[in-house]
């Protein structure tokens, strides 16, 4: 297969690796961009692949269903930390490794609002008494 002409990826400034549409693109140890046509599995996904990806689903899905004022907070506490990722990256982070203690943290330090308070054991046993 022909490599895709460099002049217009060094055009965009794009250094690019893996996989885009039918191509999955490295650059070789001679700084040159390697293309090739993408090889389909040869395999079915296994137990632990297929329950990666509802991990992932599921933060996707949440996230969508944030309110117009919590979406932004995110993407506002990761551009006023100056992280470099996104809100949406940034969420993702905290569903999959469950990061409370972390995404807290950044609340503090950014003054943004990014999560639910956290019940405290002496609320919910006061509420309960009766």
């Amino acid at each position: 297969m022909q490599q895709p002409p460099q002049s217009l990826i060094h055009f965009f400034g794009l250094i690019a690796w893996g996989d885009f549409g039918p191509l999955t693109m490295y650059r070789s140890a001679r700084r040159r961009v390697v293309a090739y046509q993408k090889a389909p599995p040869d395999k079915p996904p296994t137990a632990w692949q297929i329950a990666q990806r509802e991990r992932f689903k599921d933060a996707a899905l949440t996230w969508k269903t944030f309110t117009p004022y919590l979406k932004p907070n995110w993407e506002r506490a990761a551009k006023r930390l100056s992280l470099k990722v996104t809100g949406y990256n940034l969420w993702v982070y905290y569903k999959l490794k469950n990061a409370e203690a972390y995404i807290r943290t950044l609340e503090r330090q950014s003054k943004l609002r990014l999560l639910p308070p956290t019940p405290t054991p002496s609320s919910s046993s006061s509420s309960s008494s009766g």
